[in-house]
């Protein structure tokens, strides 16, 4: 059960998160910054309850998969990989830079840890719906679920509506996809560049289960992945509705900040919204 307790506790994880986050931006003087930041949440929930994993063992075979298919919110998976306990939480420092295993994309072969390399946008679900008809083929345990989070951009590129019809077509519910619905992408906002609504709609018509739910609410977010997980005869998708820069009212809803880090003194800004935010929790 996810208790009040445990959602203060989530909070507080996800603030510490955010400013690991700003911190590696600042120190690589590159990245993304607006979806790390509005995903935050979503990946804390997942590392710190949702999932089935282990950091002491993250080969642990019964596991479950988490693809990430927008290889470029990297700094939100790497953060909350390193207070999950994978690696030391000082390693975040290197992102971006050269012979570091925090590559600017997620890349298995310099850590292995991460499920799928990613980058370009558009191929994730692909990789995630092959490793959910594997298990199916294999007669893996039901109980283990393939997740797979991608951005609203990605949906303008035709190989994510190939796989969205694929996996409808192949009833893979062990597949449960979650899309930040952020409305930005890095030349503006999504329904200016091209509209992806109603969007929804179409994912029911390529025979997938379909929640809507806001991205930042800790109780509402489990409830989906719990109605998620009981369906069985088709994937699921969870549109999660969110604030790209969460957090840091100066980046929040400003598609200007998707591919930018921010500046030393931007950074120092940002930390004192978040550390103030975090002795309110």
């Amino acid at each position: 059960m996810l208790t009040e307790e445990k959602i203060k506790e989530l909070e507080i994880k996800a603030n510490n998160i955010r400013q690991s986050i700003i911190e590696m931006l600042v120190e690589a003087k590159s990245g993304h910054t607006a979806g790390p930041l509005g995903m935050t949440d979503i990946f804390t929930l997942f590392y710190f309850h949702i999932l089935k994993h282990n950091p002491q063992n993250p080969f642990w075979e019964g596991r479950d998969r988490l693809v990430l298919s927008n290889g470029h919110i990297c700094p939100v998976l790497y953060a909350t990989m390193a207070h999950s306990g994978y690696f030391p939480i000082e390693e975040l420092k290197t992102l971006r830079k050269f012979g570091t295993r925090l590559q600017g994309h997620p890349h298995r072969e310099y850590l292995p840890f991460v499920e799928n390399s990613s980058g370009p946008l558009g191929e994730g679900l692909s990789q995630a719906i092959g490793m959910a008809l594997a298990d199916r083929m294999d007669k893996k345990d039901r109980s283990r679920f393939i997740y797979c989070f991608m951005s609203d951009g990605e949906l303008d590129e035709g190989n994510s509506w190939e796989a969205i019809m694929f996996a409808g077509k192949n009833r893979l519910g062990n597949l449960i996809a979650i899309v930040d619905r952020n409305n930005i992408q890095i030349d503006g906002f999504t329904e200016h560049i091209m509209p992806l609504e109603p969007l929804a709609d179409k994912w029911r018509a390529f025979n997938w289960h379909v929640i809507e739910v806001a991205g930042h609410d800790f109780k509402a977010l489990n409830e989906a992945i719990e109605e998620a997980q009981k369906v069985f005869e088709k994937p699921t998708v969870i549109i999660a509705h969110t604030v790209p820069g969460k957090g840091v009212k100066e980046f929040e809803r400003d598609y200007k900040w998707h591919g930018k880090a921010p500046s030393k003194e931007e950074g120092e800004m940002a930390l004192k919204e978040l550390k103030d935010t975090g002795a309110r929790l």
